[in-house]
C-alpha cells in the first residue's frame, strides 16, 4: 500500500493514458495536468488536426484520431496507443456533444447524436479498456466524464441530460464488476465549464429563452455559491485525484466538480 502521505500524483509518473476528447476544453486541461504529473498521454479526438496541435504543445504526448461512436475507430485508436506507449495504465473517457431544445422539439437525430457519442463512446472506450486491463492483468483506471446534467435534470438539455444520466449508471454497474479485478471505475461531473461547447450553448440558451448571452452567463455564476463559471483545469485536477492512488479505495462514484451548484 502506498504511504498516505505521498504527494498527490507522485504514484502516476511513467504511467501512460488514454483522453478521448483530448484536443480541446476539459479533455486537453487533462491532458496537461496528467502530463505535469508525469503521465505520458495519448490524446484521442475526432479532430486529427486539433489533436495534433494540442500533442506538440504537451511533453512525450501523441494524437490518435478517434471517433468514440465506431467500435473499430475505438479499437485501433487504443491499440496505436499501446503499440506507441507499450501499454496502457489509465483512460480519461471524456469526448462528448451536446444540443439544445425545448424536449418536445427535440429531433431524433438530435437524440442519437448526444448518446451515440455521450454514452455509446464511453461504453466502447471503457470497454476496450477493461478487456485490455484484463487480459494484460493490469490494474487500471478509468474516469469518465459525465455532468452536472446526470445528477439533475436540465431544461432544454433533456436529451444530454439523459445521455449523462446513463454514464453515471454505466459507470458503477461497470465498477462492481472490475473491482474484484484491482480495476477502478469512477467519473466525475462537473458544472458550467467555460469551454468552446458552452460558448455555443450559451447562445443557443441566449436564443431560447429571449436572453442575451451576458444574462445566460450571470444565470450560470448565480446559480454557483462560488461565485465564477468553472475552468476545465477545475476538473482536470479531480480527474489526477480519481487516477491516483490517493483515490484508491474509491470505485462507482460520480463525483460533483460543481463549485457547488449540486451538493449531493
Amino acid at each position: 500500500m502506498p504511504p498516505l502521505m505521498a504527494p498527490l500524483g507522485s504514484d502516476l509518473v511513467g504511467k501512460t493514458a488514454l483522453v478521448t476528447g483530448g484536443a480541446t476544453g476539459i479533455g486537453l486541461a487533462i491532458a496537461e495536468a496528467l502530463a505535469a504529473h508525469g503521465v505520458r498521454p495519448a490524446i484521442a479526438d475526432l479532430d486529427s488536426e486539433e489533436a495534433g496541435r494540442a500533442a506538440a504543445r504537451i511533453p512525450g504526448a501523441i494524437a490518435l484520431p478517434m471517433d468514440v461512436r465506431q467500435r473499430a475507430s475505438v479499437e485501433a485508436g487504443f491499440a496505436e496507443a499501446v503499440g506507441s506507449f507499450g501499454r496502457i495504465d489509465l483512460l480519461v473517457a471524456n469526448a462528448g456533444v451536446s444540443t439544445m431544445r425545448r424536449a418536445i422539439e427535440i429531433t431524433d437525430e438530435e437524440w442519437d447524436h448526444n448518446f451515440a457519442v455521450n454514452t455509446r463512446g464511453v461504453f466502447l472506450s471503457n470497454q476496450v479498456a477493461a478487456r485490455y486491463f484484463l487480459a494484460s492483468g493490469r490494474r487500471g483506471v478509468i474516469c469518465n466524464t459525465a455532468s452536472l446534467a446526470a445528477k439533475v435534470g436540465a431544461p432544454l438539455l433533456a436529451h444530454y441530460s439523459a445521455s449523462k444520466f446513463a454514464v453515471v449508471g454505466w459507470t458503477q454497474a461497470l465498477a462492481r464488476e472490475l473491482a474484484p479485478h484491482g480495476i477502478r471505475v469512477n467519473a466525475v461531473c462537473p458544472g458550467f465549464v467555460r469551454t468552446g461547447m458552452q460558448e455555443r450553448e450559451v447562445a443557443w440558451e441566449a436564443t431560447l429563452r429571449g436572453l442575451t448571452p451576458e444574462a445566460v452567463r450571470a444565470d450560470y455564476i448565480a446559480q454557483t455559491p462560488l461565485g465564477r463559471l468553472e475552468e476545465p483545469e477545475d476538473v482536470a485536477g479531480l480527474v489526477v485525484f480519481l487516477l491516483s492512488d490517493a483515490a484508491r479505495f474509491m470505485v462507482g462514484q460520480a463525483v460533483n466538480v460543481t463549485g457547488g451548484v449540486y451538493m449531493t
